[in-house]
């Protein structure tokens, strides 16, 4: 099956749609290799009438050795292991560059140090990118218009972006770059989300919603529904409540990363498919692999 087909698919999942946990482990560590390795079959992935969810990778990726969170690289490899949405964190340099980082600090996942926001974009770009066990990649921080591009491929993206970056210069660049029906925007407040819709209205938006009163405040809103996007929290919430969204017409995201991936881990993959079961359109994680291979079957 082409990876064309394969989206086409997901999206009839979501009409009108478009943020490998071991515990401390090495780069050589049996499961590490174990949660990388690609299925056998591409053939059986996705178009089963809705018989599974649609899977976030949390930052691109993570917990890969040799692959770095937030890098082009590791977006491309992942979605050569399974169909996913590539979740990944906008950033802005002190020359007002959008490009991807999720800290605000250098130091973790870069060879350079210092705040984000005081340094230029050709020292930033300059640097390599270093993966969670502290490896140095020779992979660079890319900007965002160079993931946009990249994304119009065939690829999903939903653009997390950090503190203090101005969310209508990202839904800009995203509408700028023709980029709207395969990129949407996160966002943590009602406040930022209206600013978002605001700036186009053909945005698609992540919101959180993990209640009815603020799920009342966006059906309140202005708002199309069928481009909202209910992050519900790191728990599992009500039936009643996956409910209401439903009946709303709204996509229910639930995040894994944390407890649940390492509920997981430990447990078995019934995890994920009790969240599909009990309401999740997508779900969030840092296991995107092991995710896409707990429902193969």
């Amino acid at each position: 099956m082409q990876k064309t087909s394969l989206w086409a698919c997901m999206l009839l999942l979501m009409p009108l749609m478009w943020n490998q946990t071991i515990a401390a482990p090495t780069p050589d560590s049996p499961e590490v290799t174990a949660l990388q390795k690609a299925p056998s079959k591409r053939d059986s992935v996705i178009c089963k009438e809705a018989t599974r969810p649609l899977i976030s990778a949390h930052r691109g990726g993570r917990f890969i050795a040799g692959y770095p969170e937030n890098a082009l690289e590791t977006f491309e490899f992942v979605s050569r292991q399974a169909p996913v949405i590539i979740e990944c964190d906008v950033n802005m340099s002190s020359d007002s560059i959008l490009f991807l980082m999720h800290d605000q600090s250098l130091d973790r996942t870069t060879t350079g140090s210092g705040l984000v926001w005081e340094t230029n974009w050709a020292a930033i770009s300059a640097l390599y990118l270093q993966d969670d066990y502290g490896i140095i990649t020779r992979y660079h921080p890319p900007s965002l218009q160079e993931v946009l591009s990249w994304a119009a491929n065939d690829n999903q993206l939903t653009l997390d972006v950090k503190r203090g970056v101005p969310i209508e210069k990202v839904v800009e660049t995203v509408r700028n770059m023709g980029a709207i029906n395969y990129a949407s925007v996160i966002t943590y407040n009602y406040e930022d989300a209206l600013k978002a819709y605001l700036t186009d209205p053909r945005i698609r938006l992540s919101v959180t919603i993990r209640n009815q009163e603020e799920l009342q405040r966006y059906l309140d809103g202005p708002f199309t529904r069928s481009n909202l996007m209910a992050f519900t929290g790191l728990t599992e919430r009500s039936p009643q409540f996956y409910k209401s969204l439903k009946d709303a017409g709204i996509t229910i995201i639930i995040g894994t990363i944390g407890n649940l991936d390492k509920s997981a881990t430990a447990k078995g993959d019934r995890v994920y498919r009790k969240l599909y079961k009990a309401g999740a359109d997508v779900l969030a994680t840092d296991r995107p692999i092991a995710v896409f291979k707990a429902f193969e079957d």
